[in-house]
């Protein structure tokens, strides 16, 4: 592995990282399988496993702490996030104060460990002032139980935002940010990765395989007979999507190479990506995934990718990308008429 340093916090991980959100009843139920695939990895020099409070309910956090007993912990960069729902009480999600400390405190339960080297901000949080949420996870970092802070799926606009509040008011700076990132979902390189680049955040890119549709294993006039497939995403009917899958089958195959490893190479090779987090559900996807490590694409194979999907464009949408508050209720767009709230 040729480690990176993310951003410029001095922590060196490695290009690939391990995420945790197949390992459960989201993916593997099976905890001793998932760890077999947690230690191969870290075996073959992946050191950075990112997961979440909210995958399975905290059954990844647990996978991850067996996976981490005996020594390994010391050696891993291990990340989490908060925000979203961990149960119907409406302030057992979100970024308040209230919630991120109790938050943490319950996922290093989980995970058996007293800190955490990055806590991250799963998604943004209109209802909470960015000064509350940073003052919060400043007292988490000068506490000794975190080392670094990031965000999930911010705009670039909400991340100048707290890097301005963080320099306004002597808070810590958010250090990582963790944005969809493929071949058909390139948009972030329109503002978020510049934007990184430029205040020296790392990037933990997610769904490099766009939700597994660039593992070839979803093709047009075919239904899609598998794990993802169960769960009913509208992504993966996207006719839209699927052509320029269909395009891009031959391309990797001039490449000599298969279309996996072509969009995790064409990932990492952008120089505002530091890590592409990868989620195998079994340890053949593992292995698969692995097989890819050192990929380079050459400027041809990389120029016929910009003409199939356009450099900061997408190609239709993931089920699980990022959309504001404004775009996703109608009447947050809508002027009420004067006398009557807006819906």
């Amino acid at each position: 592995m040729q480690y990176r340093t993310l951003g410029r916090t001095g922590i060196k991980v490695s290009p690939y990282c391990l995420g945790a959100m197949m390992f459960g009843a989201m993916g593997n139920p099976d905890h001793d399988d998932s760890v077999r695939i947690i230690h191969k990895a870290l075996d073959a020099g992946v050191n950075f496993v990112d997961t979440a409070d909210a995958y399975g309910r905290g059954e990844s956090e647990e996978i991850v702490a067996k996976a981490l007993r005996g020594g390994r912990r010391d050696d891993v960069v291990l990340a989490t996030k908060a925000h979203l729902p961990m149960g119907d009480d409406p302030n057992r999600r979100g970024s308040s104060r209230r919630w991120l400390v109790r938050a943490l405190e319950d996922s290093l339960r989980r995970l058996g460990t007293d800190h955490v080297d990055l806590f991250q901000v799963h998604r943004p949080d209109p209802d909470t002032d960015v000064e509350e949420t940073l003052s919060a996870l400043t007292d988490l970092v000068r506490a000794g139980k975190v080392r670094a802070i990031g965000t999930s799926a911010f705009p670039a606009s909400d991340l100048v935002e707290a890097q301005w509040a963080a320099e306004r008011r002597g808070l810590v700076r958010f250090r990582t940010e963790q944005p969809q990132y493929s071949i058909l979902d390139r948009v972030i390189e329109r503002e978020v990765l510049p934007v990184c680049e430029r205040y020296g955040i790392g990037t933990l890119v997610y769904s490099p395989l766009a939700g597994g549709m660039l593992t070839g294993r979803y093709r047009k006039g075919q239904e899609p007979d598998t794990h993802r497939g169960s769960y009913g995403f509208r992504y993966l009917g996207d006719e839209r999507r699927l052509d320029v899958v269909e395009r891009l089958l031959p391309l990797a195959e001039k490449a000599g190479m298969s279309l996996t490893h072509m969009a995790l190479a064409f990932v990492v090779s952008h120089p505002g990506v530091t890590s592409a987090i990868i989620g195998p559900r079994t340890m053949e996807q593992l292995d698969d995934l692995l097989a890819g490590a050192g990929t380079t694409l050459g400027d041809d194979v990389l120029d016929e990718i910009d003409a199939l999907v356009p450099p900061g464009t997408e190609v239709g949408r993931l089920d699980m990308a990022y959309d504001p508050p404004a775009i996703l209720h109608a009447g947050m767009r809508r002027r009420a008429p004067e006398g009557r709230a807006a819906a």
